[in-house]
């Protein structure tokens, strides 16, 4: 069993209340599905691990939930009451591919990144990450709103370079942040006018929502980040991550603006973070379920995406800026990770 893993679930369990549940156990399992486990003690560990699902968009996860919600596109406002119908709940433990920003009017419970533990009231906003281990508990539901969007969406209709402005998109785990009252319904003025956008048939209603939300993330900004720690940021590993998610977003800005042309590989940033790159591959598969070769290809349609759809570059051009000498092997790269090929994307994305 890795050793990585191993010493974070025990980290993990020495500090919670079942301290003695990790010195007991003599099992050969991914310790990712002995933390599940604790978060859903109704399942054995085997079954967890086989079951930890990792979901692209929300619709998928709430199909698999029986609450079946509405997707078009890589954003989602939706009231939770509506779907929950306030009753208690507990979600399996899963991971996501998208951005999440929950707003709690009123209500209480509790939620879990990795292997920290959150609990929430009323007036409190809390954010995640692509990547984590993640499940969600109400004990009592009265109104709240989940917002979700990819970084697609973020690239596209906030701006291009959305993480340097925002850099605390890229944290590893910010607490829940409890709002004053008025600074509450700030939020919830801009939220409602996002859901009434949202629900509307305005050809410019995607760049309308992208402009709120910025309203909204300057906000959020000046309450998590004035709060974030990052010598608290947590275990090893977790820095790991966090500095990968840096350098992997930096180098991307400087292949999009030209300053770089060779795409990096995970030795690359194995090398910039000072350590071995297999080390670099345990870590980022075991703490975000993911490969490195994938986060680089879906920062690469990222990427390309947004070229595609700012300013006047060729196929050409994006291609050639993210790396590839051929035209035809972007195209191929492209069509194979997306469905379209990049000008039958441009054309689709244009008209939304």
């Amino acid at each position: 069993m890795n050793r990585l893993v191993i010493s974070e679930a025990k980290d993990f369990l020495q500090k919670s209340e079942l301290p003695n549940l990790f010195k007991c156990c003599k099992r050969s399992d991914s310790a990712i599905a002995w933390i599940a486990w604790i978060l859903n003690l109704d399942q054995s560990p085997d079954k967890v691990s086989e079951e930890i699902k990792f979901y692209n968009k929300v619709s998928e996860l709430y199909r698999d939930l029986g609450m079946p919600i509405a997707q078009d596109v890589e954003f989602t406002i939706n009231n939770l009451l509506d779907i929950h119908q306030g009753q208690a709940y507990r979600s399996p433990v899963f991971r996501a591919n998208y951005y999440s920003f929950v707003f709690i009017k009123k209500g209480h419970g509790r939620y879990t990144t990795d292997n920290k533990v959150f609990d929430y009231e009323d007036r409190t906003v809390y954010f995640t990450n692509p990547g984590h281990l993640k499940s969600f508990e109400f004990f009592s539901l009265g109104e709240a709103y989940l917002v979700t969007l990819s970084e697609a969406f973020l690239k596209k209709n906030v701006h291009r370079d959305v993480f340097e402005q925002f850099p605390f998109l890229l944290a590893e785990t910010i607490p829940p942040q409890k709002f004053s009252e008025e600074g509450f319904k700030d939020l919830e003025v801009l939220y409602q006018q996002i859901k009434k956008e949202e629900r509307g048939d305005s050809p410019n209603k995607y760049s309308i929502i992208g402009n709120l939300l910025v309203v909204i993330l300057l906000k959020i900004k000046a309450q998590f980040w004035s709060e974030y720690k990052p010598l608290e940021e947590g275990s090893r590993s977790s820095q790991i991550v966090q500095g990968f998610k840096q350098q992997l977003e930096e180098h991307y800005r400087q292949l999009a603006d030209g300053q770089e042309q060779v795409q990096y590989k995970a030795k690359d940033y194995a090398r910039m973070l000072h350590i071995r790159p297999t080390y670099l591959s345990t870590v980022i598969k075991n703490k975000t379920g993911k490969s490195i070769s994938q986060w680089i290809s879906e920062k690469t349609i990222g990427q390309a995406k947004a070229l595609l759809l700012h300013g006047n570059y060729s196929i050409k051009e994006v291609g050639y800026r993210l790396g590839f000498a051929e035209t035809a092997h972007f195209s191929n790269f492209f069509k194979k990770n997306t469905g379209q090929t990049p000008s039958a994307f441009r054309d689709t994305a244009s008209v939304l």
